[in-house]
Formats: C-alpha cells, sequence, structure tokens
C-alpha cells in the first residue's frame, strides 16, 4: 500500500453482553463515544447479545441520537442462516454445541466462532457513497488490503461476495441496510477450528472450499493483532470517498 494509513483509535469493551445488559451497555456507548466513527473491539460475546446491540445501534442512529460505530467480535459457536438461506445448506452433522439462528441479513448460512474476527460497521451511507455495490466492495478491498499486510495474496470472484484465495474462501460477508444504514458485516478467518465449516455448504457454495490466515501462513495471530489491521484500513477507505465527495 502506499498511502499512509490513518492510525484508529481502539476502543476496549469487553464486560460479557447478554440480552439483559444490552441496552446498558448501548446507553454506555452512545453517551461516552462521540467521534464520528468509534471503533469498540468487544472481544469474545454471544451473538444474540451483540445482535440486539446492532439493532439499537442502527435506530438511534437512524434518529441521530448517536455516532456511527464500527463493532469487532469474536463469537461463540453459531450457525446463522441469511433471509433466504436455504436451510438444507446446515448439514445434520453440524457440532451439537453450535447455536443456529435465524437472522436478518442478506445471504445463506454461514458460521461464526472462535478464532474468527467479525467486524459490523453500523454507518450511515449518505455520509459516504448511497450504494450498496461500492459498500460491498469497500468491505472487500479492506480485508484484501490487510491480507497483504500478511503477505496474502487474495482476490474477488465474479458473481460471488466475498475474499477468497484461489478457490477457498476466506472472508464471508452478509450486511442488512435500512434507511441507508448498514448491519451485519464480514467474517474473516484468522484461526478458527476448520472443522465447524464441515458441518455446513459455505454460504450455500458447493464448488469451492474455507480457509484461514493460520492455515495459508502458519503464524498463530490473535485477533486482537488483527482489529487495528482491520480498523486502519476500513477507516483509510471510508475516508478516501469522504475526501472524493462522497455522495455530492
Amino acid at each position: 500500500m502506499t498511502e499512509t494509513l490513518l492510525q484508529q483509535e481502539i476502543i476496549e469493551y469487553k464486560s460479557v453482553l447478554s440480552e439483559d445488559t444490552a441496552e446498558n451497555t448501548f446507553n454506555y456507548f452512545a453517551s461516552n463515544f462521540q467521534q464520528p466513527l468509534n471503533f469498540i473491539w468487544l472481544g469474545r460475546q454471544d451473538f444474540d447479545s451483540v445482535w440486539l446491540l446492532q439493532k439499537m445501534i442502527h435506530e438511534a442512529i437512524s434518529k441521530q441520537e448517536c455516532a456511527e460505530m464500527v463493532l469487532f467480535v469474536e463469537h461463540d459457536h453459531v450457525y446463522t442462516f441469511g433471509k433466504n438461506a436455504n436451510q438444507d445448506h446446515l448439514l445434520p452433522s453440524y457440532p451439537s454445541n453450535a447455536k443456529v439462528i435465524q437472522i436478518d441479513r442478506g445471504g445463506d448460512v454461514t458460521y461464526h466462532g472462535p478464532g474468527q474476527l467479525v467486524m459490523y460497521p453500523i454507518i450511515d451511507l449518505h455520509n459516504y457513497r448511497l450504494s450498496i455495490s461500492w459498500y460491498m466492495h469497500a468491505l472487500e478491498q479492506t480485508i484484501m488490503n490487510v491480507l497483504f499486510d500478511l503477505g496474502i495474496q487474495s482476490e474477488r470472484k465474479e458473481g460471488l461476495i466475498g475474499v477468497w484465495v484461489d478457490d477457498e474462501k476466506i472472508c464471508a460477508m452478509g450486511v442488512r441496510l435500512a434507511k441507508w444504514i448498514s448491519m451485519h458485516g464480514l467474517a474473516l478467518n484468522v484461526s478458527p477450528t476448520m472443522d465447524y465449516f464441515n458441518g455446513m455448504i459455505p454460504c450455500g457454495i458447493f464448488e469451492y472450499g474455507v480457509t484461514s490466515i493460520q492455515e495459508l501462513t502458519g503464524n498463530e495471530y490473535s485477533l486482537s493483532d488483527i482489529v487495528p489491521i482491520v480498523a486502519n484500513h476500513f477507516g483509510m477507505l471510508l475516508d478516501q470517498v469522504q475526501k472524493s465527495g462522497g455522495n455530492e
């Protein structure tokens, strides 16, 4: 990369969330995180509570009651179905210690779990560019830039969403936009237990496999090592579109 990366401040908030405490957490975020764009590392959290927190932040942004936030999280084992997912793509052999949840993003079935870095940007595209294709491209480019920094050459595949290394997906994506405000996001395989991907047909795609940063490099990165790299590249892309005039 020839550009100088903006060094984003990462806010660490690792109190264990629950559906009962999500509202208090949201109130704390809305009151204390006042930068136009806030990057927050939540550590290991249950899927349901973070989904609820996303929805609260999304509603508040739509009412101009809080700032934009990008949540980073490592989830407990869970398979999620997108709105139009084929539930047959979750195989009977999937591990019994994983939750199965129907959610409101696009896409098919995907897996989240330990060793996987999930990023949930909750941002208003009115501040950037009113284009779903631009937004998905920005998410993909962010991860491609991160992987380049780690010595991994990656690519897009025509007609498919996500980031790939040869014929193996390393980052899955699924988003929801309402009032041009985003929810959900991407899941980057850093060092997950790969056996969990055998319990499904990832994103409903039969012909390709799945890989991870650890498999490709042999290095054991902690998720906290990867968070600032992703935040810096994503923040840079958003800053670039704003400086270029965005929706003007």
